[in-house]
């Protein structure tokens, strides 16, 4: 472990729980880094690489930070055909334009299974970075994209899957995170993450931990993709799902009746999630109205309160 004291312009690294790692330039600039890379998410080739790089850009919209350039990480089989490597590079150069970010290079080696992702640089102003640990008890917690994403996932890996669900959440972990970053930067919010491989449970303890804090979670309010109840009720969940329960589960207050499979669907790792924002209850009506007009949905799921872990409720 680096001793902090020796890299003072580290201002976020290796012992915090946050998304990136931010380093300061000067008083008003920071430089915010991440990288993400994993394996095909989805059967197309184009999707899985324009999922990835959104993926890898959020860490950056979860900080507060704007992304502006890039590099790719990847990893393909020897015997892959020249066509399904150009369309993953070619989806994640897509992605990565409409963001507004420069891919300048990466590297890519052989591998047995096909892996891609973004090594991402972005800027942040360094007193307005948003953090786990900035979360306050009062606030509303409200969430950018639904869940479901893995269980849908899974399903599809399992040949079970319908294709318009198939679509449904490609379209939800393809689109960035941008328009919620613009919108917390606007609002000034502070407490911000966003919901990937930990599923929203594991996410939503770290927020928890980071700011001492307890999050109340309502789960009738939670969204979820259309599809995602049929395939918890087929138990299509991946590998992920049963790991972040077992790693996690013990800190979750289930105060509210539900079944092993709703239960379930708040551990569902996701690819590409949204954000889940902590909102001063003063600006939460100013900020849905914001968000319709920028065209972002965003739901409010619970609030903050005194005590440790989340909990449950209906």
């Amino acid at each position: 472990m680096f001793d902090p004291s020796d890299t003072p312009d580290l201002l976020i690294g290796l012992g915090d729980l946050d998304d990136a790692a931010v380093w300061r330039l000067d008083e008003d600039r920071a430089l915010v880094v991440t990288t993400d890379f994993f394996t095909p998410v989805v059967d197309d080739a184009y999707d899985f690489g324009a999922i990835a790089a959104a993926n890898s850009l959020s860490d950056v919209y979860a900080m507060g930070g704007k992304p502006f350039l890039a590099l790719n990480v990847a990893a393909f089989p020897e015997d892959l055909p020249p066509e399904i490597s150009g369309e993953i590079i070619r989806g994640g150069a897509d992605k990565a334009k409409e963001a507004g970010v420069v891919i300048a290079g990466g590297h890519t080696i052989q591998d047995e299974e096909p892996k891609y992702g973004l090594l991402v640089l972005g800027f942040v102003d360094p007193k307005l970075t948003m953090t786990k640990g900035s979360v306050q008890v009062g606030d509303t917690l409200m969430l950018t994209k639904p869940l479901g994403f893995g269980v849908t996932t899974t399903a599809l890996k399992q040949q079970k899957a319908a294709p318009e669900d198939v679509a449904e959440v490609v379209a939800w972990m393809s689109q960035l995170n941008n328009k919620t970053a613009d919108l917390a930067r606007e609002f000034k919010l502070r407490g911000v993450t966003d919901v990937t491989g930990f599923s929203l449970m594991g996410h939503g303890l770290e927020v928890a931990q980071a700011s001492g804090v307890k999050l109340s979670m309502q789960f009738d309010k939670v969204p979820f993709v259309s599809c995602a109840h049929k395939y918890a009720e087929e138990w299509t969940f991946p590998g992920g799902a049963i790991d972040n329960r077992a790693h996690f589960g013990s800190q979750v207050d289930f105060r509210a009746k539900l079944t092993e499979a709703e239960q379930m669907l708040l551990f569902d790792p996701q690819t590409s999630g949204g954000l889940l924002v902590s909102v001063p209850s003063d600006k939460v009506k100013d900020l849905e109205v914001r968000a319709k007009e920028i065209d972002q949905p965003i739901w409010e799921i619970g609030e903050v309160i005194q005590g440790q872990g989340i909990e449950v409720v209906k």
